[in-house]
């Protein structure tokens, strides 16, 4: 006999088993009472929570808040999910318009859930926006549309005379002058990656190695944990390295839930990277992060978490010898906080305290009763060292008690002239943050 579907059914089926790369929580306080000398509670010490934020959009006049001596104001408006933010040498600014879609069942449980009305979901320009800022000024007097027909870009990289854009299904490189205002020509997809996936962690991020004779490419999970069996998990939950022609492909470190923003340290000259954690354990459980990512270095997932706390969903299929050897993030970030973007401040325009430190853009929460995220917070570095996190650019809260947010902040990137930008995708706006 054919069952009748019950939409009710199948959403709490969504609900219990999806969970995508808009993690949340609060910032950890590492001192608290936990199951361990690293303050984290026990798994299921609170109810894992939904609460999908509304966004309205900013007021006229209004913008995210800085602290004081900074100065906020709207580069560009009017995009189509700005998401990634790509700086080159020549001052030009690229910037990725790309957006998760969801498809069958993830789309229906999505409407009923008000996850596409309140967060954007649903369609992707699949284009990437040049903007010239000729006289250095803070706003853009030329603005193109340099490439299109893509497949949900992010990550964007020029390397000998090539320009390479990170589908979410493979890397393509195209021929590059600096200077040009379009990209022409067939591009050549020089690396397929895995795409597609019940919770699909989509975003693939590429960064060249200090020494430009590699790529490294960030690859999340197909799944929360691994869920529908690691078979669908080959070659995810990774940052990959490459030759710059393609070949040569290694898993660089692997266990990363979603790493998305990657960048290298000013003074240890390590990679590092933001990473997603998963959902489902509580609202304080996983706690997001940020770390130096170890050559071969294995941090976790799907097993465990922040080194070797066990996921009790993962059990019976257990690795023991895989989570003896799993690494403890350098700097937590609080749980489902949905920290995306990540970059070193290596410029001198802001104040000595915040050069060498990281600017993380956290696109906010959506497993947790109390927003969380929803800003850009600042990591100061000393020798090298990462101190506590802080907040730096905050407001985009419009009202906590209704879940209504003005803004979701993803990519953070630094300009020549030492200013910083910030992709606030769901609001249409990149905002320009300078120093007084």
């Amino acid at each position: 006999m054919k069952k009748e579907f019950n939409p009710v059914i199948a959403f709490l089926s969504l609900m219990i088993i999806t969970a995508c790369g808009n993690s949340s929580t609060t910032i950890i306080n590492t001192n608290q009472a936990g199951s361990g000398k690293d303050g984290l509670p026990p798994p299921y010490a609170t109810k894992s929570n939904t609460n999908f934020s509304k966004v309205i959009g900013w007021p006229a006049g209004k913008t995210p808040i800085a602290p004081a001596g900074f100065t906020v104001t709207k580069f560009a408006d009017e995009l189509d999910h700005p998401r990634w933010i790509y700086p080159a040498e020549n001052g030009d600014i690229f910037i990725a318009e790309s957006n998760t879609v969801l498809t069958g069942i993830k789309k229906f449980g999505a409407k009923i859930s008000r996850k596409i009305k309140t967060q954007g979901y649903g369609e992707s320009a699949n284009r990437i926006t040049l903007f010239r800022d000729s006289n250095k000024d803070g706003i853009p007097e030329s603005r193109f549309v340099f490439a299109e027909n893509l497949n949900q870009p992010l990550g964007m990289l020029i390397l000998n005379n090539h320009f390479y854009i990170a589908n979410t299904d493979g890397l393509i490189q195209y021929n590059y002058i600096p200077g040009v205002t379009r990209l022409t020509g067939e591009g050549k997809k020089i690396l397929s990656l895995p795409a597609g996936g019940y919770n699909n962690h989509w975003t693939r991020n590429i960064i060249a190695g200090k020494k430009g004779d590699k790529i490294y490419i960030s690859v999340g999970s197909g799944t929360n944990v691994a869920e529908h069996g690691m078979k669908n998990e080959i070659r995810r939950a990774n940052i990959l390295e490459i030759n710059p022609d393609g070949s040569g492909e290694r898993i660089y470190a692997s266990g990363l839930r979603n790493p998305v923003g990657m960048d290298w340290a000013p003074r240890t000259n390590s990679l590092w990277a933001a990473v997603n954690e998963r959902d489902g354990l509580g609202e304080e459980l996983v706690p997001d992060y940020i770390t130096s990512v170890k050559e071969g270095g294995f941090y976790g997932w799907p097993w465990s978490y922040f080194g070797q706390h066990l996921d009790p969903r993962m059990k019976d299929q257990s690795n023991p010898e895989l989570v003896k050897k799993a690494i403890v993030p350098d700097v937590p970030l609080g749980a489902h906080t949905a920290s995306l973007g990540l970059v070193f401040y290596n410029k001198q325009a802001f104040p000595p305290r915040y050069h060498k430190g990281a600017f993380v853009g956290q696109h906010g929460s959506w497993n947790r009763s109390e927003l969380s995220g929803y800003k850009v917070v600042f990591v100061p570095f000393n020798n090298g060292v990462a101190g506590k996190p802080e907040d730096f650019l905050t407001g985009f809260i419009a009202d906590a008690s209704a879940s209504e947010v003005y803004g979701r902040p993803v990519g953070v990137a630094i300009l020549p002239d030492g200013s910083m930008l910030v992709a606030d995708d769901v609001s249409k706006v990149v905002w320009r943050v300078s120093s007084k």
